[in-house]
């Protein structure tokens, strides 16, 4: 029970990897708020962690609106007593597109589910921490974010951003006791392929070629066991940094 008297709020809970660090989590002890555009998503997983034994709240959220976010944050606080950790989970895929081909409203929408809610449920949510001098903030990034061959120009500069994010919190507020790290998944069985739209071929294919050796696929339960250990104590020496899930896929080049 490593997260034993914890509250977490988790975007993008109601499938893929929100949902299974929402249901680690509730094993682990934490009372989680699972937070999703999907509305009845959330329901039913906080009713199946509820189910179990655990204790859980969904609330909808579209993480594009400013109002939507403070909710969330303040409606997890107000329903669990208070919040220790904030997982920014939620997030969408471009549809491949190089910079020549990305419209301003694709890479707009990108940066505001992709980036713009992760600042902005960070700096909400900090005044919560900053008055216990204490919190955990994980982002999910990607190994997108970490090189220019494994999606569109605007995906991949949108996760470069949470990765320059996440390293410019952990250092400020690392002697207030708030630690903010990401986790950059490489390939995992998920649903945001759904949210990949008009794919350009030529990027397609420019990303192919790093497809083709990615050692295999992981599951959203590898990535829900790394963010229980950042979230736990056990993990309270790393702060400021991206841990990079994914099999190998980015060690060899």
């Amino acid at each position: 029970m490593r997260l034993e008297g914890k509250t977490a709020v988790i975007t993008g809970a109601a499938s893929g990897m929100g949902k299974a660090i929402a249901e680690r989590f509730a094993d682990e002890g934490a009372k989680v708020a699972a937070v999703d555009i999907n509305k009845e998503g959330v329901k039913t997983v906080a009713d199946t962690i509820a189910s179990n034994g655990g204790i859980a709240s969904g609330i909808a959220a579209d993480i594009t609106r400013r109002a939507d976010i403070e909710n969330m944050i303040d409606t997890a606080a107000a329903t669990h007593g208070t919040i220790d950790i904030l997982v920014n989970n939620a997030g969408v895929m471009d549809g491949m597109e190089a910079a020549g081909d990305i419209s301003d409203d694709k890479w707009d929408l990108l940066f505001d589910i992709n980036t713009k809610a992760v600042m902005r449920a960070i700096r909400h949510a900090l005044p919560i921490f900053l008055e216990k001098q204490k919190g955990v903030i994980i982002n999910t990034a990607s190994t997108g974010g970490l090189n220019g061959a494994h999606a569109g120009a605007a995906y991949t500069a949108s996760k470069h951003a949470v990765v320059g994010l996440t390293k410019n919190t952990g250092f400020m507020y690392a002697e207030q006791g708030i630690r903010c790290n990401a986790i950059a998944p490489g390939g995992v069985q998920t649903n945001i392929q759904s949210s990949i739209h008009d794919v350009s071929e030529f990027g397609a294919g420019r990303t192919q070629l790093t497809q083709s050796v990615m050692p295999r696929a992981g599951e959203p339960d590898d990535i829900a066991a790394l963010a229980v250990f950042l979230a736990s104590d056990e993990a309270s020496f790393i702060n400021g940094t991206v841990i990079t899930a994914d099999a190998g896929w980015t060690a060899g080049f």
